[in-house]
């Protein structure tokens, strides 16, 4: 086994490695789950504005439960008032059973108001429900993709420990600047350095080599340094 085939057992033990990195990030499960996201980020945009809404309402509710409350103490301090005893005079009684009787329609108009805001929450409030109860599924099957990528990604990160263990122990007997090399012409090559030359196409390629340079390589020494004149890839020959 000449430097060369030593390299290129790194080479497919990175190449290796790569695939399960890409493996890693794209497992289909994260589409699953950025999908489950963009659904719950929906439901709770919608969540905001039926709790927008009704804050709206319970505020209205207070106010006009605020004012019935006034109302029926100006009733009742006018009520004491009248049969207190305090006045005789018929104008002034009159003028305080006419204040009595107007506030009490008035509290009659804002409790017909109170019913109303009441009747308009109940819709609201059924509509927050059902979105509360599509969040929490949205939540169980989250918890459900999530619990499901970390198994799988437990196995590929078993897997990689692994692979750059080989991959460590098999660049040990590489000379350090063949590897510094290496690892230059696979950050320039997209990833693969080094590739075997079968008859005349380069394997990292797949271009044929033309027929002088074939010939050229025939006659060198199997450990002397060969690049791919298509593509700049380290040769591997037999």
């Amino acid at each position: 086994m000449t430097r060369w085939d030593t390299l290129l057992v790194v080479q497919e033990h990175d190449t290796h490695i790569d695939q399960l990195v890409h493996r890693m990030e794209t497992l289909p499960v994260r589409s699953t789950i950025a999908e489950l996201e963009t659904q719950a980020a929906e439901v709770d945009r919608q969540l905001a504005e039926v709790d927008k809404r009704l804050g709206d309402l319970g505020r209205s509710q207070q106010r006009l439960e605020d004012e019935i409350a006034s109302m029926r103490e100006r009733a009742r301090q006018a009520d004491k008032q009248l049969y207190s005893g305090a006045t005789n005079n018929p104008r002034e009684l009159q003028a305080l059973q006419d204040d009595i009787a107007s506030i009490q329609r008035r509290i009659s108009s804002l409790e017909d108001d109170e019913l109303d805001v009441m009747e308009a929450t109940e819709p609201v409030d059924a509509e927050r429900a059902d979105l509360a109860e599509q969040r929490a599924k949205l939540d169980e099957a989250m918890a459900g993709h999530r619990a499901e990528l970390a198994e799988a990604e437990a196995e590929i990160d078993a897997e990689l420990a692994s692979v750059r263990a080989e991959r460590e122990a098999a660049a040990a007997d590489v000379e350090d600047d063949l590897i510094t090399e290496y690892d230059g012409l696979r950050k320039r090559l997209g990833g693969i350095a080094i590739a075997r030359l079968n008859g005349s196409t380069c394997q990292g390629c797949h271009l044929g080599l033309s027929a002088v340079e074939v010939d050229r390589i025939r006659h060198l020494s199997l450990d002397e340094r060969v690049l791919c004149e298509e593509c700049g890839r380290l040769l591997v020959r037999s």
